[in-house]
């Protein structure tokens, strides 16, 4: 196999090198620019790549005639099954916060203080929860107050509900969004080659499909053990009794989704602890006792059967570097670049190393790319001479 030739570094070649520099900032400023705009699209181009096997599914195996039939089909499976996991949470989550608003009024008055919280502590939250002062409110004295300070909030709650219809108006612009993709999702996979120019099309379309094979892997993998350790956390919050186990449970769930942002439950998981010991009027130590016990566990079993298991090496990425790419995608595209970023990092590190340090794979790419180019611009120069 022939080394490939290094070429110098001549002035026309360091001018192209600064302007594809250029070029490439301006367009992350663009993006950035336009992600408020971008977003909607991102979100409804990931949602109907997840909801494609499903159309598929309805289109080819149930023998539906008409795509568009198979495409409104999964739209009412998808939001049925999101209306029928709301419909079973929230009547448990409005048992449980009812309860727990009765433990709090108990804890107020002075019931189960002794064997809660050291002293300090129980002055400290006496003193927060007597500043909000909430009965004052509905008490005749203050009732002037409060109209005399109702103007400006009327101006709150016309700006708020402009917010309700921007934050409607996206959600039914994203359900545009899918409905479109998913409708000419074929035409769209198969034809977006056509607007690249033939000398860059093999190579394009290579990365294009490691990036879909990187995804549908990633992804899989990353909602299955989503699923699993939500079920894991929910059984785990029942057995040690803590408030609101199922929802709390399906919460931690869907933070797996993204890596590490299972932290975010850290803060939320304190005060549910907190509400235990005084329900239950054990001491908060022996309730966060169990609490971290069975968050080690689970966390336990994910990182040692689970992700091995089912991830495998996908991504080899240093910890560091995760926690940096997330940063990094996440600033720029939001939640929806929080759960891209891996997939998307993992692939860029590894087109670095095959295109500019493993510069023989870039050669043999790029003579492929040339010989096809050599073809069809023969096969055109046929067309015009007939």
């Amino acid at each position: 196999m022939n080394t490939p030739v290094e070429k110098p570094y001549t002035f026309d070649r360091v001018i192209r090198i600064i302007i594809t520099l250029v070029v490439l900032f301006a367009l992350f400023l663009l993006i950035k620019k336009l992600s408020t705009v971008l977003l909607p699209f991102l979100i409804a181009l990931l949602i109907a790549y997840l909801l494609q096997p499903v159309v598929h599914f309805f289109q080819h195996t149930l023998k539906l005639k008409y795509r568009l039939l198979a495409v409104i089909s999964t739209l009412i499976l998808f939001f049925g099954t999101i209306v029928g996991l709301l419909w079973f949470i929230t009547p448990l989550a409005s048992t449980e916060i009812q309860h727990i608003s009765q433990t709090i009024s108990l804890y107020v008055q002075g019931i189960n203080m002794d064997t809660v919280l050291p002293e300090t502590w129980q002055k400290e939250i006496r003193i927060f929860l007597s500043q909000l002062n909430i009965k004052s409110v509905l008490e005749n004295e203050s009732l002037m107050s409060v109209l005399k300070n109702s103007t400006p909030k009327l101006w709150l709650l016309i700006n708020n509900s402009f917010s309700f219809i921007l934050g409607f108006s996206i959600i039914f612009i994203i359900l545009l969004y899918i409905i479109f993709i998913l409708k000419d999702y074929d035409k769209i996979t198969t034809q977006w080659i056509q607007i690249i120019p033939v000398k860059y099309r093999h190579i394009t379309a290579e990365i294009i499909a490691d990036i879909e094979k990187g995804m549908n892997h990633y992804f899989r993998g990353q909602f299955l053990i989503a699923f699993i350790v939500g079920i894991l956390f929910t059984i785990g919050f029942s057995i040690i009794g803590l408030p609101l186990a199922i929802v709390f449970g399906i919460f931690v769930g869907i933070l797996n989704l993204v890596p590490y942002l299972q932290i975010l439950a850290v803060a939320p998981a304190m005060l549910l602890v907190f509400l235990q010991s005084i329900e239950t009027n054990q001491p908060f130590g022996s309730c966060f006792l169990g609490l971290l016990i069975v968050f080690i566990l689970v966390q336990s079993f994910q990182d040692l059967v689970l992700v091995p298991k089912i991830m495998g090496k996908v991504t080899g990425l240093n910890p560091a570097i995760i926690l940096l790419s997330l940063s990094i995608w996440g600033a720029l595209l939001g939640i929806v670049g929080m759960i891209l970023a891996l997939p998307m990092t993992t692939l860029l590190i590894s087109y670095y190393k095959r295109f500019v340090i493993n510069k023989e794979t870039l050669t043999e790419t790029s003579e492929i790319t040339k010989e096809e180019a050599k073809e069809e611009t023969i096969g055109n120069n046929s067309i015009n001479i007939i």
